[in-house]
């Protein structure tokens, strides 16, 4: 018995092999997307040191230090600097502390210099971009006030935090700070800021 294949059956096969080649290729491009590397928002710019990069809002008027101008305790700054006030920075740390194996570890480290009279209002892990396996830090969202020393706002000026601290993937804990006057960061710049980030 001879079998004749049916139009509408070839066109059936013809379609069903494009969609999967459609999946295939979207899923492909998923890969391409997700590259290891955090987004930066528009307007941003990046600090970029051997253990990470992180973003900063340039378009809010947030610029880098010169290396030969920062605290040698800082692998990199960017300053908002108004009226000679120092009113925002953000700032990265590496192999701040010894015996630091973990982002707990990191983060009770960091958590200890944020000083007397700050408040601590959340705390959270959270999955920073880079080479798979997605690096674990922890995040830590905190108030102070201004000590108005080093040409910081007013003494007793409310002031905001976020901090994010971690091990890179060679073992060197980190920790990133953006701090700003209150009010002057919204919520999700701070998302966006912690976001921004890429673990090497």
């Amino acid at each position: 018995m001879t079998m004749t294949r049916r139009p509408h059956d070839a066109g059936r096969r013809a379609a069903t092999a494009t969609l999967g080649l459609s999946l295939l290729l979207a899923l492909a491009g998923c890969g391409d997307d997700t590259d290891g590397k955090a987004s930066i928002p528009e307007g941003w710019s990046t600090l970029d040191t051997d253990s990470l990069s992180v973003g900063y809002p340039k378009d809010q008027g947030y610029a880098e230090q010169p290396a030969a101008e920062r605290s040698k305790n800082n692998a990199a700054v960017a300053l908002k600097v108004e009226n000679g006030i120092r009113t925002g920075m953000v700032s990265v740390q590496l192999n701040f502390a010894t015996g630091v194996s973990d982002a707990a570890e990191a983060a009770a480290a960091a958590g200890a210099g944020i000083g007397l009279g700050s408040t601590r209002k959340a705390t959270e892990d959270v999955r920073l971009a880079g080479p798979s396996p997605a690096r674990v830090a922890r995040r830590i969202d905190y108030d102070f006030t201004a000590d108005g020393k080093e040409d910081t706002p007013t003494r007793g000026t409310p002031m905001t935090g976020v901090l994010v601290a971690g091990v890179d993937s060679g073992g060197v804990p980190f920790v990133v700070r953006l701090n700003a006057v209150k009010g002057a960061v919204e919520g999700e710049d701070l998302d966006a800021f912690v976001g921004s980030i890429t673990v090497k």
